[in-house]
């Protein structure tokens, strides 16, 4: 199964924000808007190679990765 990360944006902030404040971002399967902890996403938010979970260089939801490690080979 193909995953993607998918940004939850801080209060006041949206995608279509000149430099949106992002929160966390969360592991979605394929290209859906739900999180795999159940949140609902903006369709239009901004995603990312779920390569960069587990390396420190984004905050990641501690759901989402959990979930993750279960279904990632």
């Amino acid at each position: 199964m193909e995953h993607e990360l998918r940004a939850e944006y801080a209060d006041g902030s949206s995608p279509g924000d000149d430099d949106p404040s992002v929160r966390t971002w969360h592991v979605v399967r394929g290209t859906d808007s739900t999180a795999m902890c159940g949140r609902d996403l903006d369709p239009a938010s901004a995603v990312r190679s779920v390569d960069l979970w587990g390396t420190g260089q984004v905050p990641i939801c501690h759901s989402c990765g959990a979930l993750y490690l279960r279904e990632s080979p």
